[in-house]
Order: C-alpha cells, then sequence, then structure tokens
C-alpha cells in the first residue's frame, strides 16, 4: 500500500465485518448511525483570512468635511444668483462671499486629505471624463474662479461708485472700469451659477463609483440627497447672514430642499433594502442621519413661519447648516462601516446570484446590468 503526506489528515476508518450476505458491515450487519462529527459543518462566510473584502476608502474626515463645503459653496452661488436676478444686493453679497469661502475651505480640506498640495496640482494635468475625481476637480476649478471674478466684482463696484464723480483721465478710468464691470459681472455670476449643480452633485457621483456597498447601491437618488443637503446649508447660511427683508428666496429654498431631501433619503432608504440601508440607521451614523431629518424639519418650519424675525430666522439657518453637516457625516460614516463589515458585500451578491438562477441564467460569469 502507497503512503503520502496527507495520509494524516484522512478520518479514522472504523474496522469493517461481515454481515448477512457476505456484505460488509460496521455493526453486525445493522445499518449504522451516522456520525454527526464526520459531517463538514455549515460554512458562515467571514472574510478571506481576516481581512476586509472591499477595501475602505482611505478617505479621512477632511474629505466629509469637503462634502458639506462644497454642497454649500455651490448652493450660495445659485442664491448670489437669485439676488442679482431679483435686486436684492444683500443676499447677491453674502452668498458670493459664502461661496468663495467654502471653496477655499473645501479645496484645503481636499489637499489635506491628499497628504501633499502638489497631489492637489498634478490632478489638474489630465482630463479624465471617467474619472469623477477627475471631472470634479476641473468642476471646483472653474467654479472657483469664476466665483473668484464674482467676489472681485462685488468689491471692485462699490470703489467705483466713490469715484464716479472724478474729472480728468481719472473719470475716465473709472467710467471705462464700470462699463467693463457691467458686462463682466453678469458673465461671472452666470459662470458660477452653472457650475454650481455639478459641484453639489459630483461628490455624490465620486461616492457611488467606489465599490463601497452603502454608497454604490445609492448611486441613484444620493446626488439627489446630496443636492437639496447644498440647497439646506446654503438657505441657513443666508438665513443667518442675510437681514429678514431680503431673505425670501433663502426661505423658499429652505421649504423646498428640505421635503426634497426628507422624500429622497426616505425613497434611497426603501431602494437599498434592509440590509445595505441598515448602516444608514445604526450606529454612529444613524444618530447623525436621526439628528439631520430632525433639524431639518426644525429648520425648515423655523425657516417658512417665524423667517420674517431676524433672530428666529438665524437659528433656524443653523439648525439647516447643522442638518446639512449631520447629512454629509452620516452618509460617509456609514459608507465606511458598509466596506469594513463582510456581510454587506457577500449577502448581496448571494441574493444577486439566487436571483439569476431563479431567472435561468447558470453561467455565473453573466452579470446584469445595473
Amino acid at each position: 500500500m502507497t503512503t503520502n503526506p496527507f495520509d494524516a489528515d484522512r478520518p479514522p476508518e472504523f474496522p469493517r465485518r461481515r454481515g448477512r450476505g457476505g456484505e460488509p458491515s460496521q455493526n453486525g450487519g445493522k445499518r449504522r448511525r451516522r456520525d454527526e462529527s464526520m459531517m463538514v459543518p455549515d460554512v458562515t462566510f467571514d472574510s478571506y483570512y481576516g481581512r476586509h473584502i472591499v477595501k475602505p476608502a482611505p478617505w479621512e474626515k477632511e474629505v466629509a468635511a469637503y462634502l458639506f463645503l462644497g454642497g454649500l459653496a455651490g448652493g450660495s452661488a445659485l442664491l448670489a444668483a437669485g439676488g442679482a436676478a431679483l435686486g436684492l444686493p444683500k443676499l447677491r453679497r453674502a452668498g458670493r462671499i459664502t461661496a468663495v469661502a467654502a471653496a477655499a475651505l473645501g479645496g484645503g480640506a481636499l489637499a489635506k486629505d491628499l497628504g501633499r498640495p502638489s497631489r492637489a496640482l498634478n490632478m489638474m494635468r489630465t482630463v479624465k471624463l471617467t474619472s469623477p475625481m477627475s471631472v470634479g476637480s476641473w468642476i471646483l476649478t472653474f467654479f472657483g474662479t469664476f466665483s473668484g471674478a464674482a467676489l472681485v466684482s462685488e468689491i471692485a463696484r462699490p470703489m467705483l461708485d466713490k469715484r464716479g464723480g472724478s474729472s480728468g483721465s481719472a473719470g475716465t478710468a473709472v467710467t471705462l472700469a464700470s462699463k467693463a464691470l457691467n458686462v463682466v459681472d453678469p458673465t461671472v455670476t452666470v459662470g458660477s451659477a452653472f457650475f454650481a449643480p455639478p459641484l453639489a452633485a459630483y461628490t455624490a457621483v465620486l461616492l457611488a463609483d467606489t465599490a463601497t456597498p452603502t454608497w454604490h447601491e445609492s448611486y441613484r437618488e444620493l446626488p439627489f440627497v446630496f443636492v437639496s443637503s447644498a440647497n439646506l446649508a446654503a438657505a441657513g447660511m443666508a438665513l443667518v447672514t442675510v437681514p429678514a427683508s431680503q431673505n425670501g428666496p433663502a426661505r423658499k429654498l429652505a421649504a423646498a430642499s428640505a421635503v426634497s431631501e426628507l422624500v429622497m433619503f426616505e425613497r434611497m432608504q426603501e431602494k437599498l433594502g434592509p440590509l445595505l440601508s441598515e448602516p444608514l440607521k445604526t450606529g454612529k451614523a444613524g444618530r447623525l442621519l436621526k439628528t439631520s431629518r430632525a433639524l431639518t424639519v426644525a429648520g425648515a418650519l423655523g425657516a417658512v413661519t417665524l423667517g420674517h424675525n431676524r433672530v428666529a430666522a438665524a437659528l433656524s439657518g443653523a439648525a439647516l447648516m447643522a442638518a446639512s453637516v449631520c447629512t454629509r457625516f452620516g452618509v460617509f460614516e456609514a459608507g465606511m462601516v458598509s466596506a469594513i463589515d463582510p456581510k454587506y458585500t457577500v449577502e448581496p451578491q448571494r441574493e444577486r446570484l439566487e436571483k439569476r438562477r431563479a431567472a435561468g441564467i447558470v453561467d455565473d460569469s453573466i452579470t446584469t446590468a445595473r
């Protein structure tokens, strides 16, 4: 009899005895009861060698802050454009200042997460339309350029108005500058408003483009949630910084955005299903998102009913901005949890496999489109 090194791994063999009719038997011709200890136990899948199945995104809290600041910048640019169109100079001015400040802080947070500022500059060397990060970098650049020019126009206009009565060559220069400003200001206002919605939405596309289960499967609804959250933050900032006499557009935007965010967030959870929506309802992410919903309702109601009062408007605006912060950080935290726990990757895969086989697709290499 030949032997090999794997013989030691074989289960023990019971001595065989002849039963009735000469048939081998292990218990005097009687059928032996199956030894349950010899059966292979049911496999409970955890992960490969204790490692994550899906590698969590290598992002820190600076990225979550960038998600909020980018949305605040985009929404504020829209309000600034609305203020310019409706003849509300204080709303226009506050929106332009907020847009530039939020975009600058968001860019700084993004550069910090990259580790070195030079990496942020290297992202501008190419344009890759299939990469949300590359496209988003260019969106942020164009938005920052137009918003910065709009803020320069906002600062320069009062200075030119003060020198409008000058005579001679100085008066001529002031007149020409004023005419140029009248042409440039509408152009940069439209430009910043044009890039505002993509700036608020592309961060959702960026998250959904990863393999993180909760982010990836919410690709349909997450952009609507983020854009609504961005408008809430911008409306909240306007309610804090703009007098009650000119905050009408911000109050209307707050009401519409609150309804939109609450509806789309519930729809997103419904589409994710009980399993993938679990990270949004439990743990730290669940607490943040529950707080966000409460602040959204309170802030929107306060803006609509008490927005004509300066103090009440400011409090409502602060609640709306806090709600937007909680939404961004809550979604960010939920995605990280879904990447770390292997069940959020394995169980949906098993469900999809069972559906394919139930539909008669036996070739596992055939995948259905999203």
